[in-house]
């Protein structure tokens, strides 16, 4: 029996691939040093599992609006407005599954087969293989890490054809943690409008920036915000991966489009995660900072260990949970006699002989690099580092 055939066109997310091994693995009984999970090690904080608690015990175990609950979008509208300047409509949000599948709701009510998505490598792995089921084409746009994974308005208006719909920006970034500053964000939005091209905003690690960068969102500015669509959510400045609460703002037309897709796949996200939501969002991200100060020491100790190691090329990540090395100078070396000729080979190696489980570049559009998450303990961490480093020396 034979599948359809767009499952031809898109690819497994390795993320969850490797992270679903890793498991696999710890329930062996074989220790594993797991660097692949995009998500916080923190639980949600009590005070939102009691929001959630209060809403099961009131009975919000029903069906909601399925756009989002009226309160939750008040809130998020609020937020929008303190913490970013911006003055949306309740009516201009759509609350998700999580931010996958608010972008996946996007990409389906504004794409027509043919149209073409232009996508900044190293990109999150879900963006162009949900351009492609929505039968739109995704542009791979490359940066390397010598510019820090960030890409020019130079090269965004090489890219653009007369079928260009959509860029996505996504920062801070997923798998880089590369941060783009306000005058990038302004110089390669300006390209896209000027161009009468959407901009897919992915802000999902807002909160998570480091050494006093700014946060900026390009919908902020009145020229660019008809435009802009901004993706955010509660799974990562909350710890809240598993609630699956995302949202999606912009135009109206756009949004509803949006929404009436989500009527006919999933209906209303969970009204449970949603009533959590609300006191997650209403409070903001300041009875958080413990999170954020150990993401601050994790991510130095991560980038200071790994600039010291051979064959690393690294410049220090401005925000998310994530570290990217190039590691081209390892082509070419050999592991017990063996040639090393892809970084999924030594992801293998990894994997396989450190306890390490990583994510290959390619999965990312960098087939040079992998991506090292530092969403867990220092524990883990420290003892990772090691083993790291003796992976690479082990290498001739």
């Amino acid at each position: 029996m034979q599948g359809a055939q767009r499952l031809d066109k898109i690819h497994e997310s390795q993320t969850l691939a490797i992270t679903a091994k890793a498991a696999a693995l710890k329930r062996q009984g074989i220790k594993v040093l797991s660097l692949s999970a995009g998500e916080p090690d923190f639980d949600t904080p009590a005070y939102i599992q009691e929001a959630a608690f209060d809403a099961i015990r009131a009975g919000y175990t029903h069906y909601t609006p399925n756009n989002g609950l009226p309160e939750l979008k008040d809130a998020i509208v609020k937020k929008f407005r303190e913490e970013n300047g911006i003055d949306f409509k309740p009516e201009e949000i759509l609350v998700s599954n999580g931010g996958k599948h608010s972008i996946a709701n996007f990409f389906f009510a504004v794409l027509n087969p043919g149209d073409e998505v232009i996508i900044p490598a190293p990109y999150w792995v879900s963006y162009p293989e949900m351009v492609k089921l929505a039968e739109g084409v995704p542009v791979i746009l490359p940066a390397g890490w010598e510019t820090n994974f960030k890409i020019s308005p130079d090269q965004l208006k090489k890219a653009i054809t007369s079928k260009t719909r959509v860029l996505v920006l996504n920062s801070p970034s997923n798998p880089t943690g590369s941060v783009y500053t306000p005058d990038e964000i302004r110089a390669l939005c300006q390209v896209a409008v000027d161009h009468e091209i959407l901009v897919l905003s992915d802000e999902i690690y807002e909160h998570l920036i480091f050494d006093g960068t700014p946060h900026f969102c390009p919908a902020s500015v009145p020229e660019f915000k008809p435009w802009v669509f901004v993706v955010n959510g509660v799974s990562k400045s909350f710890a809240m991966t598993g609630w699956r609460i995302g949202y999606l703002a912009g135009n109206k037309t756009i949004i509803d489009g949006a929404a009436k897709i989500q009527s006919q796949m999933t209906s209303n996200a969970c009204s449970v995660s949603q009533k959590a939501a609300v006191e997650a969002i209403s409070k903001g991200v300041g009875p958080l900072n413990y999170m954020f100060k150990e993401f601050e020491k994790r991510r130095k100790f991560v980038f200071e260990s790994m600039s010291a190691m051979p064959y690393v090329n690294l410049k220090a990540p401005g925000g998310a949970f994530y570290v990217f090395p190039d590691l081209s100078r390892i082509i070419g070396k050999s592991y017990k006699g063996a040639p090393v000729t892809t970084i999924n080979q030594f992801c293998e190696i990894l994997i396989s002989d450190f306890r390490i489980a990583a994510v290959p570049g390619d999965a990312f559009g960098a087939p040079l690099s992998l991506r090292i998450s530092y969403a867990t303990s220092m524990e883990v961490l420290e003892d990772a580092m090691t083993q790291f480093k003796s992976a690479l020396e082990s290498l001739e």
